[in-house]
């Protein structure tokens, strides 16, 4: 599995994960709002922000029949067509690029998850880095074509799909041109809970499309990330807001800055503490010998004296024979005389 470059960050198996902000619509329709967002962001240790590029007119028609209208009683957006909903979350599109410029000028990467062929025409002329596909356009194929023949690195949700359909979106990406693919485990639920996440989906994902696996992450919380990188994800996406309390469309499952910055640093801790498989007393360990156990005289010996349980005892520090010596010391005596807290070695047995 070969590393990834986006930007001016390296992703792969080696390297710390790549953790994205998504804005989505959490800008509320203010684009100072947006910026705070970019400001935050950058605070909280995220190396990447997205956004979504779309308009309602790119996504549905204006239309209230009931293939439209959002009736689940769970939804957060319940009670609004869906025309309504893309109107009220989209970024619009002359915004883009002065949100995209703040982002790298604070040393982040910035790209988009664009919905039809239109987006990624305007995404091109705003030249970025790569592309994300969400887990409801992975069945567009004329989508896929065209965001692979750009030659960037593709980002794809798998949320709300079959083995075999992302076997088929992958292969067309793959035949049009993608050669740098990342795969991301995605439920697509709003928010979604740890018991429908599945996170072993994740290394089968790498293994069975021989490409880099991460974690688009609904749940509340950070937990599901961290472990997401225990189990090898290399990408993390999570969405991003100031505050829940203040409302937006995507708010409800976002992470507020102060959370961003845990779901960084614990993600970093996870994968440090990976290493290798790894036996052996480390070198970080070797001050640490002293306090293992180990066999010291606890009460004073003659010469010629045998060794008993009452004279010898396996205890601290760790400076004499190892315990395991325990029963063949009590078959020998002693060579010389030997006081309390000596720690016993074999040259003081005869």
């Amino acid at each position: 599995m070969k590393d990834i470059k986006i930007g001016h960050i390296t992703i792969g198996p080696n390297h710390k994960p790549f953790i994205i902000a998504e804005m989505s619509g959490n800008h509320n329709q203010s684009l100072d709002r947006a910026f705070q967002i970019v400001d935050a962001a950058v605070e909280a240790g995220a190396q990447a922000i997205k956004l979504q590029t779309y308009t309602a007119d790119t996504l549905t028609i204006n239309a209230n029949s009931d293939d439209f209208f959002i009736s689940d009683e769970k939804s957060l957006w319940k009670g609004k067509n869906l025309y309504q909903l893309y109107q009220e979350a989209y970024t619009p599109w002359d915004w883009h690029k002065p949100i995209f410029d703040y982002a790298i000028e604070k040393g982040l990467i910035a790209f988009s998850t664009p919905f039809d062929e239109t987006a990624v025409d305007f995404l091109e002329a705003l030249n970025v880095p790569a592309y994300k596909i969400a887990s409801f356009e992975n069945c567009d194929w004329q989508l896929l074509k065209k965001v692979a023949k750009t030659g960037k690195p593709v980002i794809m949700s798998t949320g709300a799909t079959n083995l075999s359909d992302i076997d088929e979106s992958v292969r067309v990406l793959r035949e049009a041109g993608c050669k740098d693919l990342i795969l991301l485990k995605c439920t697509s639920t709003y928010p979604s809970t740890p018991e429908n996440t599945n996170l072993k989906t994740i290394p089968n994902l790498a293994k069975s499309f021989d490409c880099i696996a991460g974690l688009s992450d609904h749940t509340m919380g950070v937990g599901v990330a961290v472990a997401a990188v225990a189990l090898g994800a290399n990408v993390i996406e999570k969405h991003f807001c100031l505050n829940r309390a203040e409302g937006g469309v995507d708010s409800a499952f976002s992470l507020e800055p102060l959370e961003f910055k845990s779901l960084v640093q614990e993600c970093e801790r996870a994968y440090l503490a990976l290493g290798e498989v790894k036996y052996g007393i480390q070198e970080a360990e070797q001050k640490s010998l002293i306090f293992k156990r180990s066999l010291y005289v606890v009460k004073d010996i003659k010469a010629g004296e045998a060794f008993t349980k009452n004279n010898i005892r396996s205890i601290r520090p760790g400076k004499g024979l190892a315990p395991k010596f325990y029963d063949l010391v009590l078959t020998k005596s002693a060579k010389y005389d030997l006081k309390l807290g000596t720690a016993l070695g074999f040259n003081d047995i005869q």
